[in-house]
């Protein structure tokens, strides 16, 4: 499939923005979302092609936001890319288990995270 819309999901506007900026200068169009339970709403208004999940976020964090878009008949296929500053290698391999496509450790760095991107882009 190929990947157009892209959200963004942090508690960080400077993030949020950051990861948009990147994004739209590939032209990707954005869809922003400042904690997991607004990402699963929006998700299903919207239905992106690919979902960067931050992990630290007030209510629903990452994690749980990942296991609640897998529990949804519609959201299950979006690829989750998680990015995090959570480094640690636990912490990639819990986020892989809750069904996270890939891991990136802030901060961000444009060239990684575009590969990582580019993987799930396939022409229509």
């Amino acid at each position: 499939m190929a990947i157009k819309k892209i959200m963004i999901v942090d508690d960080s506007p400077t993030e949020r923005h950051i990861l948009s900026r990147i994004l739209v200068r590939k032209g990707y169009q954005t869809i922003l979302a400042e904690n997991g339970a607004r990402a699963i709403a929006i998700a299903k208004e919207t239905c992106p092609d690919l979902v960067l999940m931050d992990i630290v976020m007030p209510d629903v964090n990452g994690f749980q936001a990942i296991r609640m878009f897998l529990r949804d008949q519609v959201l299950r296929v979006i690829p989750i890319i998680i990015c995090s500053t959570k480094g640690q290698e636990i912490d990639k391999i819990w986020g892989m288990r809750q069904g996270a496509k890939d891991y990136v450790v802030k901060p961000i760095v444009a060239e990684e995270l575009l590969q990582k991107i580019a993987r799930f882009d396939t022409p229509d």
